[in-house]
């Protein structure tokens, strides 16, 4: 058997202490069974809470007349579900006609019961750009509520798409998702077993031909409405209670806007609704303006019936008419934003007044709802057809209103964003100088984050949000405000790997950079763009961003933007490299990396930046390994251990290690690669960098395997399968007999 052996007695690179055990005067053994007890004493965080998610909104307490389709929903949904493939149930109807509450009452009343692993929802609408879904991010979400670490989703489309696959082979799962409008958007997110349930404005016909069922749901009939209409008020007429339906055209959502508002106002009756909505006494005052609401609210419906579009506008106008001053004018802020949610600190940072009133006199007329989010404020939206009623009333601002309401809204998120890159990323190298106002400024009352996670947690809720943001500070030309968002949120691309929305606001970040005539600027947004196409696997992409990026170096005074763009260009030719099937053409690239790395190595330390002093020596060092250059790879990475203990850059010594317990392992000392990766497995742990972790345990394997120490190998098995379930990665099903 060929052991670990001993140390020797002389100098190591670092080696961990706990492994050592003095057994006769001064000699000191690395022995591989305490090394095995070292591994299985590491200190894992607790699992999460073993609880199903269960997101999607909740249903309404009032529900009647959907008997036939709360029916046919129920059986379609039961009879996919008993068979041994996931099924679709396709939801067809105008908006606002009720189709996400069917489907609440359906998964409350029967279904939640035959999906025990968890309920999963997305509304579409929040992440389509230009027609197109970002099924990335949406995986990630999916990913991330069924408890998979943030450290373990991946960045690509395809991977995160075997991994939803694979952490979700087991489960019996409900995935509810709004807003489809094309086939493919729903068979990415179909759950290996279970059911997906989606709702949209128009049949897919591609998705019958697949075998998904169709509930068509219509405006309610004349008799269906004037019952769920007394419901609500008992002592109403049937007469008066059927006019209330005809004007509403039998649409829920107007329906029920109607209804909350009247009963706000207990000195009006039905028949005062009736007259209002009959003389259309609350119009805007525009005829074009109310017949392109009316217009557009029908096309967002989906519908060419019986002017239902316009019905629900007449209602709309009403209830709006009807509210408080205060809360209409919160209702047209919210029609200038850009995005989907807005929260009490937004809309009091663009001149709202007496909000928490507003909010709650919207959430009472049902214009309004709250949404889930992991973050701290509370978030509302308006419903979609109700935000287009608000955004067509916001086109009949004076325009010099309008985007001043605009500019405070990018003015507000621009200085978040920086506050949370701050938080985030720590004293990282930035063109922007800080925002000048407080984090405390920001908030309506308390503070938008307090630390990393906050701050993380708040930037990704936002995301949405940010995207449009961006687009509309471009369209406005307010150049530096576009930059500046998009330096500051790759604190947030980076962290959650949304490498899609880095790369839009990116090539939108060139082009302010290119209208401000700022090529520093220019540089780093290339280099941003760069590194999520890396990430994605478009290494051409990538190159051909840097290639634009290096023609202006010579433009740029900061010779740290030369350093990120020699360290990006590194990393793609250690990446090529590692794809060759040549040894000799492996070889090369590493050279070229590291001749890259070395420009950025000298880039950082002319300013001085320690902390990139710290990252290229790392890659330096990496790039000789790949050229099999172990010893010289060793002495880079003393200096550049030595550099991050003084300057306090604990979070790079576990990568310093890994990359020395490989140049170890290059050299054939497997004891010393053994010390050097436990030590990177115990700094990973402490520092809770589980992907770290992840690694040195994979990499004290391959060692323990090569060296024959079998109570090593089983120690670090045992305890990287461990890690990976607490970390969400389900182990595959055991094969059935």
């Amino acid at each position: 058997m060929n052991g670990l052996g001993t140390d020797g007695g002389g100098s190591t690179h670092n080696t961990v202490s706990s492994t050592h055990n003095t057994v006769s005067g001064d000699a000191v053994i690395v022995g591989p069974l305490l090394m095995a007890q070292h591994i299985e004493g590491i200190q894992l965080p607790p699992p999460p809470p073993d609880v199903p998610p269960s997101q999607g909104p909740m249903p309404s307490r009032v529900f009647v007349n959907r008997t036939k389709e709360l029916a046919d929903l129920r059986d379609a949904a039961l009879s996919l579900a008993a068979g041994p493939e996931p099924g679709v149930v396709l939801v067809v109807g105008v908006g606002g006609v009720g189709k996400t509450q069917l489907v609440a009452q359906a998964v409350r009343r029967e279904l939640h019961e035959r999906f025990p692993d968890g309920q999963l929802y997305v509304d579409l609408a929040d992440h389509r750009r230009d027609g197109a879904v970002d099924l990335a991010a949406v995986l990630g979400e999916f990913l991330r509520a069924l408890r998979v670490h943030k450290d373990y989703v991946p960045g690509g489309l395809a991977e995160r798409t075997a991994l939803f696959r694979s952490v979700a082979a087991t489960l019996r799962l409900l995935v509810k998702v709004d807003n489809v409008q094309h086939a493919p958007e729903v068979r990415a997110l179909v759950p290996p077993q279970g059911l997906l349930v989606a709702t949209g404005r128009r049949v897919l016909p591609s998705l019958l031909m697949d075998g998904a069922v169709l509930i068509d749901v219509a405006p309610l009939d004349g008799a269906a409405g004037t019952e769920l209409v007394r419901r609500w008020h008992a002592d109403a007429d049937e007469g008066t209670a059927a006019d209330v339906v005809r004007l509403c055209a039998g649409h829920p959502l107007a329906l029920r806007a109607a209804l909350e508002w009247l009963a706000a106002r207990p000195q009006l009756t039905l028949d005062d609704v009736v007259r209002d909505l009959t003389a259309g006494r609350y119009g805007t005052g525009d005829d074009g303006v109310r017949e392109a609401m009316g217009m557009a609210v029908g096309a967002v419906g989906g519908t060419g019936e019986g002017g239902v579009g316009e019905a629900v506008d007449s209602v709309l106008d009403s209830v709006v008419a009807g509210v408080s001053g205060h809360t209409r004018h919160l209702y047209d802020l919210l029609g200038v934003l850009p995005g989907t949610t807005a929260t009490a600190d937004l809309l009091t940072a663009v001149g709202a007044t007496g909000v928490d009133e507003g909010l709650g006199e919207l959430l009472s007329c049902r214009l309004a709802v709250l949404v889930e989010s992991s973050d701290r404020p509370r978030r509302y939206r308006l419903h979609d057809v109700v935000r287009a009623h608000a955004r067509l009333r916001a086109r009949a601002l004076p325009e010099e209103r309008r985007r001043a309401v605009l500019r405070l809204v990018v003015d507000f998120y621009a200085d978040a964003a920086a506050h949370g890159d701050a938080l985030v990323l720590g004293d990282r190298f930035r063109i922007q100088p800080p925002p000048v106002r407080p984090l405390s400024e920001l908030a309506a009352r308390g503070t938008l984050f307090t630390d990393r996670a906050d701050a993380l947690e708040w930037l990704d809720a936002e995301r949405v949000n940010f995207r449009a943001v961006i687009r509309v500070a471009a369209d406005e030309g307010w150049y530096e405000e576009v930059w500046r968002l998009c330096e500051s949120l790759w604190a947030l691309y980076h962290s959650r790997k949304h490498l899609a929305d880095c790369v839009e606001s990116g090539l939108l970040g060139i082009e302010a950079a290119q209208h401000q005539a700022r090529p520093d600027v220019e540089i780093r947004m290339r280099n941003q763009v760069a590194r999520a196409a890396y990430e994605l696997g478009d290494l051409d992409r990538a190159e051909s961003q840097l290639d634009a990026a290096a023609d202006l170096l010579g433009l740029a005074g900061d010779p740290r933007l030369s350093g990120v763009v020699q360290e990006s260009r590194g990393l793609i030719a250690l990446a090529r490299g590692r794809s060759e099937e040549s040894p000799r053409a492996a070889r090369e690239r590493a050279e070229e990396a590291r001749q890259l790395f070395e420009r950025a190595l000298a880039a950082n330390r002319a300013v001085p930046d320690p902390h990139g002093i710290v990252v290229q020596s790392y890659n330096v060092a990496q790039a000789l390994v790949a050229g099999e250059r172990w010893a010289d790879a060793l002495g880079v990475l003393d200096e550049a251990a030595e550099t991050a203990r003084t300057t306090g850059d604990e979070p790079m010594l576990p990568r310093i290690d890994l990359v020395r317990a490989h140049a170890f392992a290059g050299l054939g000392a497997l004891d010393r690669a053994v010390a050097a990766a436990g030590a990177a497995a115990d700094a990973a742990a402490g520092l809770k960098q589980f992907a770290k972790l992840d690694q040195a345990l994979e990499l004290l394997t391959a060692l323990a395997d090569r060296a024959e120490d079998r109570p090593l190998r089983a120690a670090c098995e045992e305890k990287l399968g461990a890690l990976r379930r607490t970390m969400g990665l389900r182990p595959p099903a055991a094969p059935t007999a």
